[in-house]
């Protein structure tokens, strides 16, 4: 019998539409006709639904990115090394970016559904969230550059050159990170000796012979290069609670030497660097006590140096061992501060860093 073209096409038609044979039709080869029972035949075109044919071209156009991708890297790896390098910085910082962003997403979700206030938040958990909100502030003048046609290649230009000042954590390559965190704390280092130099002159002005004699020992022992220990704190604390050296009596010279402990402008009214100050020395305040809550056995290394280096102290020629010791002395001052100390707080940064362990002057 002989083929029906016509036929053949019509069935053709149905199955490259629908994605699947039509009812009651079944290919054999002779001309298409309605089958009456369901005897064997040979079907032309194996079944598929539309969404599984769809998840078939998405795997395959996944696979093939990742393909094309890999042997890019492969290429850019051998020709052009120099570049590798910083492609691959920058695309390892937007992966760690994304996730950056996705587990504060689920931490201030977890702050809702469960009510749970921020000073209550495990120490991990807040400490994410302010790292992450330090560096998008960070980042706002970059996105901000990049926004007007074609500024893109501007700004790899300037992050190329200028990555310390324009780029985030996530940007840096393990070797920039060790680096520019040297050249931070250099920076607040130059500050230290205005501080204390600060508190000595403001000490004539205090009327109290015994606290001002106790605050002048203090920064004695400390130009001489001696580390104090915390009772020689405690003992002048209501100095900074309020006048001479409360966070709202200091002077201003005073308060801008010490945003560069906190790596803030100084660039702002005396009023609004008096907040700044008391609202970041508050949160490290907070990070403290949750720190005692989780343990500070719970703390691995780079988890060590990175809250040292936030409280003043450069943990790069530290041990381990030394930036645990440190850090425990740290909490047993901060836990006992109540929230109109964060003066205290504040020049402590150089009062329990500056000589541990003993170095020289900066």
């Amino acid at each position: 019998m002989a083929l029906s073209c016509r036929g053949v096409c019509r069935g053709a038609s149905l199955i490259l539409l629908y994605g699947k044979r039509p009812v009651g039709v079944k290919a054999s080869l002779c001309t298409p006709r309605l089958a009456s029972t369901k005897s064997s035949s040979l079907w032309f075109v194996r079944h598929y639904s539309p969404s599984q044919a769809r998840h078939g071209i998405g795997r395959s156009v996944v696979s093939g990115l990742k393909w094309t991708n890999e042997k890019y890297e492969r290429f850019l790896q051998r020709r052009f090394p120099r570049f590798y390098v910083l492609y691959n910085t920058f695309m390892r910082g937007f992966r760690l970016l994304f996730q950056d962003g996705k587990e504060v997403r689920r931490i201030v979700a977890r702050m809702l559904s469960e009510r749970i206030e921020h000073q209550n938040l495990p120490y991990r958990d807040m400490e994410k969230i302010r790292q992450v909100r330090r560096d998008l502030i960070k980042a706002i003048p970059l996105v901000i550059i990049s926004i007007p046609p074609f500024a893109n290649y501007l700004v790899f230009i300037l992050m190329y050159l200028y990555p310390r000042q324009l780029l985030i954590r996530h940007f840096w390559t393990p070797q920039q990170m060790v680096e520019f965190q040297g050249v931070y704390h250099t920076q607040r280092a130059q500050h230290h000796w205005a501080i204390v130099k600060g508190m000595e002159s403001t000490s004539t002005s205090v009327q109290d012979s015994r606290l001002k004699s106790r605050l002048t020992e203090l920064c004695s022992k400390v130009r001489s290069g001696i580390h104090p220990v915390v009772s020689d704190v405690h003992a002048v604390r209501t100095l900074f609670s309020g006048p001479p050296l409360g966070i709202k009596r200091m002077y201003a010279d005073q308060m801008r030497h010490l945003c560069a402990l906190l790596f803030l402008t100084p660039r702002l009214p005396g009023f609004w660097i008096g907040r700044r100050l008391n609202s970041h020395a508050f949160e490290l305040m907070q990070l403290d006590r949750a720190i005692v809550r989780l343990g500070l056995h719970q703390l691995n290394d780079a988890e060590l140096r990175e809250a040292c280096y936030m409280r003043g102290l450069n943990p790069d020629r530290l041990s381990p061992g030394q930036c645990r010791e440190w850090l425990t002395q740290w909490l047993q001052f901060s836990t006992h501060l109540k929230e109109s100390e964060t003066s205290l707080y504040l020049h402590c940064m150089v009062l329990l860093t500056i000589n541990f362990p003993k170095h020289p002057r900066h």
